[in-house]
């Protein structure tokens, strides 16, 4: 016997089995099924590709029969009936807090677990019927004639018929009170308003708003027509507040460069900045111009009730607010720090190659104190802690002696590339010759030449000289350190049957860290005074004078950020190991450098009795996993400066065509500098 399969729901089966003349629809007034099952029959499958949402067939059952819409009307409205929803205007979509990764978890956990609030409010029914996130995408694509002819069909009343407690309007005009008193309570925080020292003579935008807004809403309730004229001076003085209250809040951000900006800050300040664009949505309610505008701002309140609930867990959007700036403020310190890395003219290329040199000098020695370490009996803890100081203190002494780490500076000139590419976004090519981003283009030359010969300086003086470390050790003790070792060293180099590529870009990913700490430190310090602070010192300037402690206080600025990020980036490198032995994943890190002070000792621990193939492999491995650190390191730097600075990623398309362009005239110039400066 086979099963009747339950027909289709239709819009028409759907009124013939609840509207009907049974009516079956009073017996479900106490939940909101009818209206999710209304809703899910409406709603399209491809939203986003959807041109138009006709809602013809919904309208034309609704007109031919008027039982279907004088049933659905008494639904509706005992759903609707005296429902709060100013919780929905006040906090939905907006940060409630100043603790990102608090609000971050609470969103998360909330896409899984939605909260659900009283069943006395409006967000309850939102919650349960337009409960997918693209909801408003649909419902904004419907043609306004059809949401007006539903609005009369379904008698809906316009929010300005009551001033009554709970009525639409109270509510809106409390949500927006609530709102305000907020912004004033947060905008007068020390950390707020040591943003905008300009605004300290001024009495407050934010409490001349707040003031304003409550006469205006003791005006709004009082009065007889519930609205207010649009050419009430009130209401203009309001907008003038807002607009200067905005101001505030931008020239909050704007100064974020010259004095720093924490995360709590930022938080804060975009909090605000939230609140204030809900009011400026909000605040043309208040207002009616025409007797047709009551239905039709009814209609926008509603579909912002919508929207807003609906974006409420947005964590993207979240994320993409909260970083912007703060991506802008540590890239801009990259950035600045990533001039020095780029070499102009050929006194500046030797000079790299100098300094590159003297990176690989340490190297060399790093490479012969990890083996000597790694023969040390003790836990894998320990192995983690004594590997992570021999690279941390050898980045750190390469850093304070001038020296240059190759791989390092992808992560330090991303930045001050982009910054070259923001003027190319900008530039309009007036003459025959020219050509859209060839100014960058000729800049990436220059940073490509330099990172070419800082590679050059670390490799070719990491070889030989822990090749000499090896040797003069084995000379003095009579102990060739890298006997045993010598078959995993010179493994760990080949591209192909060992993890080196993977490992590589593990590396490069602790290189962009690294830059990321340097410019959060330099950003936090900026904001928190430090240097400042060291300068007038009571104490230090009492035991050291006043010209030290200056000078103490400008060493600090110039070189504290750089060297706590290269303390971290030698905890990522030596511990990496460890922890993958600890987890039983196969992570591990390669270095350039270091793989090349690696190849020194085990061609020396196997007393150089090692085929053509294995060195081959080994060589070419070392350039394998130089180029991996690079592009890694480099399109993730690249990849935040994009993002702090609003450049659309379909630019990268002509970059890339202006750079092949550049190099098929002067493809030298990528490798070499020319005879003039000036390229």
């Amino acid at each position: 016997m086979k099963l009747r399969r339950k027909p289709k729901m239709t819009l028409k089966r759907y009124f013939e089995e609840n509207f009907n003349d049974k009516q079956l629809w009073k017996f479900k007034t106490e939940d909101v099924e009818l209206m999710v099952e209304l809703v899910n029959l409406v709603r399209p499958k491809n939203p986003k590709t959807i041109p138009v949402v006709d809602l013809s067939e919904l309208i034309g059952l609704l007109q031919e029969n008027p039982g279907y819409r004088e049933g659905l009307l008494d639904y509706i409205k005992s759903q609707l009936a005296n429902k709060k929803f100013n919780k929905i205007l006040s906090d939905a979509g907006i940060l409630q807090d100043a603790d990102f990764f608090y609000e971050v978890r609470k969103r998360l956990f909330a896409k899984f677990i939605p909260e659900q609030p009283e069943k006395d409010t409006l967000q309850f029914i939102l919650n349960q019927v337009f409960f997918v996130n693209t909801d408003p995408l649909w419902i904004k694509k419907i043609p306004q004639e059809q949401i007006r002819e539903l609005f009369s069909l379904l008698k809906f009343r316009s929010i300005y018929l009551s001033s009554a407690e709970n009525s639409p309007l109270t509510e809106l005009v409390f949500a927006m009170e609530v709102i305000t008193h907020r912004i004033c309570g947060r905008a007068m925080e020390t950390d707020v308003i040591q943003m905008v020292p300009e605004y300290e003579n001024f009495e407050s935008p934010f409490l001349a708003f707040q003031r304003e807004l409550l006469l205006m809403g003791e005006k709004l309730i009082e009065s007889r027509k519930n609205f207010i004229d649009a050419g009430d001076l009130g209401y203009k003085q309001l907008v003038i507040l807002h607009k200067q209250c905005t101001d505030y809040v931008e020239n909050a951000f704007k100064n974020s460069n010259k004095y720093g900006i924490s995360l709590r800050v930022n938080q804060s300040l975009l909090r605000i900045r939230q609140q204030l664009y809900r009011l400026k949505s909000l605040l043309p309610l208040l207002i009616l111009r025409e007797v047709e505008d009551a239905d039709r701002n009814t209609i926008y309140l509603s579909y912002k009730l919508i929207k807003y609930n609906c974006d409420k867990n947005n964590i993207r959007k979240l994320i993409n607010e909260s970083t912007q700036l703060l991506s802008y403020e540590v890239t801009q310190h990259t950035a600045n720090t990533g001039e020095h890395y780029i070499t102009n003219s050929r006194k500046e290329y030797y000079k790299m190659f100098r300094t590159a040199a003297g990176g690989g000098f340490i190297v060399g020695i790093l490479c012969i104190i990890k083996v000597l370490l790694g023969k040390v009996e003790t836990s894998g803890f320990g192995h983690a802690f004594l590997y992570s100081m021999n690279y941390s203190f050898g980045f750190i002494a390469i850093y304070i002696c001038g020296f240059t780490l190759a791989t390092k500076q992808p992560a330090m000139t991303a930045s001050a590339l982009v910054r070259a590419l923001q003027e190319g976004f900008k530039q309009k090519v007036q003459e025959d010759n020219e050509y859209k981003y060839k100014k960058f283009a000729i800049f990436f030359a220059r940073v490509f030449r330099s990172q070419f010969i800082a590679f050059v300086g670390n490799v070719i003086i990491a070889f030989p000289v822990s090749l000499l470390g090896i040797w003069l050790i084995d000379e003095a003790f009579h102990y060739n350190i890298a006997q045993e070792k010598w078959p995993t060293l010179l493994n760990d180099l080949h591209p192909i049957y060992s993890a080196a590529i993977f490992h590589a870009a593990i590396a490069g990913v602790f290189l962009f860290l690294s830059g990321i700490i340097a410019g959060s430190i330099a950003n936090r310090d900026k904001h928190n005074h430090i240097y400042y602070r060291i300068q007038e010192h009571p104490l230090l300037k009492l035991s050291l004078g006043k010209t030290r402690t200056k000078k103490l206080a400008g060493l600090y600025e110039k070189k504290w950020a750089g060297i706590i990020s290269n303390f971290w980036f030698g905890i990522f490198m030596g511990s990496t190991a460890s922890i993958g032995i600890f987890l039983g994943l196969n992570i591990d890190i390669r270095h350039i450098t270091f793989a090349s002070g690696n190849l020194a000792l085990a061609l020396y621990g196997a007393d150089f009795y090692i085929t053509n193939w294995m060195l081959f492999w080994g060589v070419l491995g070392i350039g394998i996993i130089g180029l991996v650190n690079f592009i890694v390191s480099f399109s993730l730097s690249l990849g935040l400066a994009f993002r702090s600075r609003n450049i659309p990623l379909s630019e990268l398309r002509q970059v890339a065509g202006a750079i092949f362009r550049y190099f098929m005239s002067k493809p030298l110039h990528f490798f070499f500098p020319p005879k003039s400066s000036i390229t």
